[in-house]
């Protein structure tokens, strides 16, 4: 009688049977990549402002932009868990994130406050069109774990924006 693959003495991952098929883990997961390397690179930048910011404005945007660093920073996790509890790699390196990334890495020369603020506007705007991208496809595929992150992602990164908007009207 022959082996089946999965009962063969050769160790091998078991079959994730969650409801959601290979297929739509695997474009939800691509999904969550970019998500991933969005956030990720937001939070580089954001935190590069921060140490960076100057003019009058410098103690409220130092620490705004701590805040916001701080809460990117701890998005990161449970986007990468998910993508792992997909049964897929989380993307890590520097250039993965510069593949998948829709949003542009920062400045070489730290511009001045008000562009940190229209950057950074930007760039949760971006991040908020990539989780709203995904969402569909987390819907379809009944993948609520997922749709309740990007809910939760979209939520923060619409309100961020809107806060840093309200700084550049005059």
């Amino acid at each position: 009688m022959a082996k089946s693959p999965r009962s063969s003495s050769a160790k091998s991952a078991p079959v994730i049977n969650i409801g959601i098929s290979d297929k739509d883990r695997a474009a939800i997961a691509k999904g969550l990549s970019r998500l991933l390397a969005d956030t990720y690179t937001l939070y580089l930048t954001t935190h590069n402002f921060h140490w960076n910011v100057t003019g009058p404005m410098f103690n409220t945007l130092h620490t705004m932009f701590m805040t916001q660093y701080t809460e990117l920073w701890t998005a990161v996790d449970p986007i990468a868990e998910r993508i792992r509890s997909l049964g897929h790699p989380a993307p890590g390196s520097y250039a993965d994130f510069g593949r998948l990334a829709s949003v542009p890495d920062a400045p070489g020369t730290p511009p001045k406050a008000l562009e940190m603020v229209r950057i950074l506007v930007t760039g949760h705007e971006a991040v908020a069109r990539t989780a709203r991208e995904l969402f569909p496809l987390a819907d379809k595929a009944s993948d609520e774990p997922t749709a309740d992150l990007l809910t939760q992602r979209l939520t923060v990164h619409e309100q961020t924006a809107w806060m840093l908007r309200s700084l550049l009207e005059e």
